[in-house]
């Protein structure tokens, strides 16, 4: 188990979906007889936005990808910003019906608060899309209370105020 990032456990799957054509994965995950387990993209996706990046993990060339390398802490306002936009080109994407992998290293921080913020722009209260994640990811997902409070307090106001302290 992995006991690096708020003791959360590696995934059990190599991604999942949380609502039709939008799905939320890592870079690992354990496989069914335990083993940690690279999880390696090919063609199953149209876009793949990695707001972590791990050399030969994917996507296949010719497969859209976007890389919007953020920590799994505080943010500055332009890496609000930036996940912000990310979040409204996954909803764009699966608009024109095309397959949205949203990752991170383990699948539960940077891509929740991606995936948490897509679901309100498809008319989610920000509690039932926190529930959403969870539910269909892991419980472990969005373990980062920093990353609930960026969501309960709506990223556009939280990336004004996090612009305020620099």
């Amino acid at each position: 188990m992995r006991t690096e990032g708020r003791g959360a456990p590696d995934a059990g799957t190599p991604w999942d979906e949380i609502v039709p054509l939008l799905w939320m994965g890592g870079h690992y995950y354990r496989d069914p007889s335990g083993t940690r387990t690279p999880v390696i993209v090919s063609r199953e996706f149209d876009l793949v936005i990695s707001l972590y990046v791990r050399e030969g993990h994917g996507p296949d060339s010719g497969v859209e990808h976007r890389c919007v390398e953020v920590p799994d802490g505080p943010l500055t306002a332009e890496q609000i910003g930036a996940v912000a936009r990310a979040a409204e080109l996954a909803v764009e994407s699966i608009e024109q019906r095309r397959r949205v992998l949203v990752r991170c290293h383990s699948g539960y921080n940077r891509s929740g608060l991606v995936m948490a913020h897509a679901l309100t722009l498809l008319g989610y209260g920000t509690d039932d899309a926190i529930f959403l994640v969870r539910y269909r990811r892991s419980k472990w997902a969005l373990n980062n209370s920093l990353f609930v409070d960026y969501l309960n307090t709506g990223l556009d106001v939280a990336r004004l105020l996090t612009g305020l302290e620099a």
